[in-house]
């Protein structure tokens, strides 16, 4: 079964069942990966690793992850992190949030991480700061 994916904004690119990709992966908007891929991912959007995913990493890093597929490498989420029934993960994650339902493999660390992370106001520019506090209401709508 695929995962329940709704794109709230932006583009969907789509990483075939046939296709394999060796690299570093670098996007804004929205990653959906169905087959192999084998590297790097660094994202400020949201990647799915659907159920025929296998990724083995060096390490992702992207604003949500949802998994329902296999990954080897360590992972950072800035909002959030979905493990779902039949997923396999080993390596450490970081994130905001997570979730991990019944029947995942799960081998690796969890680091907790806050939504915001604690600035000195007088230190960023106007501009990073709305940006910041903007994301944490868009976390806090979600829960």
């Amino acid at each position: 079964m695929a995962i329940s994916y709704t794109q709230k904004e932006g583009n969907v690119t789509v990483l075939g069942l046939e296709t394999e990709f060796d690299g570093t992966l670098e996007f804004t908007d929205n990653l959906i990966i169905t087959g192999k891929f084998n590297g790097t991912i660094v994202s400020d959007g949201s990647l799915v690793i659907e159920k025929t995913g296998d990724c083995k990493v060096d390490s992702i890093s992207a604003s949500s992850i949802s998994i329902a597929g296999s990954v080897k490498g360590n992972m950072r989420a800035s909002k959030k992190l979905e493990m779902f029934s039949g997923s396999k993960i080993t390596g450490d994650i970081e994130t905001a949030r997570l979730r991990i339902a019944d029947n995942v493999d799960f081998q690796g660390q969890v680091k907790m991480i806050e939504s915001i992370p604690e600035v000195d106001v007088f230190m960023v520019s106007t501009t990073e700061y709305k940006k910041m506090v903007s994301e944490r209401a868009e976390t806090e709508d979600v829960e």
